[in-house]
């Protein structure tokens, strides 16, 4: 892994999700794949391919389509029945706990592959496959593959439910990850200087948006190897709030959830360290905002590059 380059990475994200859009605009990627309305999916991935997948799953979930999200690694991966189309989901193409998944269920239910990449060991065993046109990630790091694996997914979603393509939600994302790109020097710097304590750095964000927490937190230990934890806004009550007794607990918010109030409560009492992106919350020390973000879509895909500018600033 290089960081400069992850940084270039990180820098192309507007033009590629420009080039995404436009392709769903002229095609689509999920033609020929056998998934319709009533299609029961099951979603394999690791890492940052599962924190995409669980947040798409739950989304199909809610509107009434059966899909579930797997760890590939699973012992308890679900049986298929008819119906049933797995969709496998890799970057590279060549995880090997998301390969051995797929030869579980080769044969016995349609197998999809979401990659990034050509001639990979998952477009070998699938029987279509899906890119992520994500473009060579040069840093080493799932970045850019993560966004698209989850714009790919709400196109999903979108036309299952209402015929068309997600091409004007990901237009908007590239926009938003534009400005925060162009105004970094803004922002980053009093980021750094707030998120990160002695202690790391925790990073919230609503169910509907988990996956950006998930992946941002990542970021941090995969890049610069410093501690990072993700934690979802109501689930933090039960979980985290013990940390902001006796530790120097920094904590970065993904706004945007119903259940903040108590969240901020404690943060407010304890004294903790608190960023808010994408939305104005009290007792919050730093505000970062982005064209688009008022639009949960739009946040899903453009918020985590908040912590990946983060550690790509970190790691250098």
């Amino acid at each position: 892994m290089n960081p400069e380059l992850f940084l270039a990475d990180l820098e192309a994200k507007p033009d590629v999700l420009a080039s995404l859009a436009a392709r769903l605009r002229g095609s689509d990627p999920w033609a020929g794949t056998g998934i319709e309305a009533g299609t029961r999916l099951i979603m394999l991935g690791m890492g940052s391919s599962h924190y995409a997948n669980g947040v798409a799953a739950a989304r199909l979930r809610s509107r009434g389509i059966d899909a579930t999200a797997e760890l590939a690694s699973s012992d308890l991966l679900p049986r298929e029945r008819p119906g049933t189309v797995i969709v496998a989901v890799t970057a590279s193409g060549g995880s090997a706990e998301t390969l051995h998944a797929m030869e579980r269920y080769a044969g016995r239910a349609p197998l999809v592959a979401m990659t990034n990449g050509d001639g990979s060991a998952a477009e070998d065993l699938a029987d279509h496959v899906v890119r992520m046109d994500a473009g060579a990630e040069a840093g080493g790091v799932a970045c850019r593959s993560f966004q698209h694996t989850l714009g790919l997914w709400l196109d999903l979603e979108s036309r299952l439910l209402a015929g068309r393509s997600a091409a004007d939600t990901i237009d908007a994302a590239a926009v938003g990850s534009g400005h925060l790109l162009h105004r970094r020097a803004e922002w980053l710097p009093e980021l750094i200087e707030r998120a990160v304590g002695p202690d790391g750095t925790h990073i919230v964000a609503p169910a509907h948006r988990l996956s950006s927490a998930q992946q941002a937190a990542l970021m941090l230990r995969e890049g610069p190897r410093l501690p990072a934890v993700a934690c979802e806004t109501g689930d933090w009550s039960h979980v985290d709030v013990y940390l902001t007794k006796t530790t120097d607990y920094r904590l970065v918010l993904f706004a945007g959830s119903r259940w903040e109030a108590e969240l901020l409560r404690w943060v407010r009492e304890r004294g903790s360290t608190l960023v808010s992106v994408g939305g104005t919350v009290d007792g919050a020390r730093q505000v970062i905002r982005y064209p688009g973000d008022e639009t949960s879509d739009v946040a899903l895909l453009t918020e985590v590059l908040v912590g990946e500018l983060m550690s790509a600033t970190l790691w250098t």
